[in-house]
């Protein structure tokens, strides 16, 4: 958590049930911006952010589920500044018109959950996470200082392999490999 809030990359191995979630959540309720949440599943993204906003967490997502409305009253909140986090699916990247609107969007941080899922060597590699490095090198910070925002990938599962592959396809810079086991 302390790596995410000083504006590190970060690379955090860590099994399910152990707090990966708040490891990027609570930095965003304290940074100035959005917090923008790669998750692969919108299942998870909607009990996140139902969790997060029963919390008084302004939080969303968007995700190919929503109405055409809902779709847009959710960028528009989010461009108002009016949400901490935004969960989006990888695939929202290979859109055109989504990465037009994602530059007028200040990000705090750019979080990718399941973050095995950019190597091919992983277990459930997911084409369009290899779009995440170009995709955060898009975005606005928050902080108005140059270059893309700190990124954060967070992850169950990951040999060392996998994490080589994780911080290389992803572009992290310098980033602080946390790897935590059961014990």
């Amino acid at each position: 958590m302390s790596a995410v809030m000083s504006g590190h990359d970060v690379l955090a191995v860590m099994p399910t049930g152990s707090g990966k979630s708040l490891g990027y959540q609570l930095p965003a309720v304290t940074l100035p911006g959005t917090t923008l949440v790669v998750s692969p599943l919108i299942s998870l993204m909607k009990d996140q952010v139902d969790e997060l906003n029963r919390r008084g967490i302004p939080s969303a997502a968007l995700h190919s589920m929503l109405s055409d409305d809902r779709r847009r009253q959710t960028w528009h909140h989010a461009r108002s500044g009016q949400l901490r986090l935004l969960y989006v699916a990888p695939e929202r990247f290979a859109s055109d018109a989504f990465m037009r609107l994602l530059a007028d969007l200040p990000v705090a941080r750019f979080v990718i959950d399941e973050a095995h899922c950019v190597s091919e060597w992983g277990h459930d590699f997911r084409p369009d996470y290899r779009r995440l490095r170009a995709a955060a090198d898009a975005c606005r910070r928050s902080d108005d200082a140059q270059g893309r925002p700190p990124m954060a990938a967070f992850t169950a599962t990951a040999t060392a392999e996998v994490r080589d592959d994780i911080v290389t396809l992803l572009g992290l810079r310098a980033p602080r490999i946390l790897v935590a086991g059961f014990d």
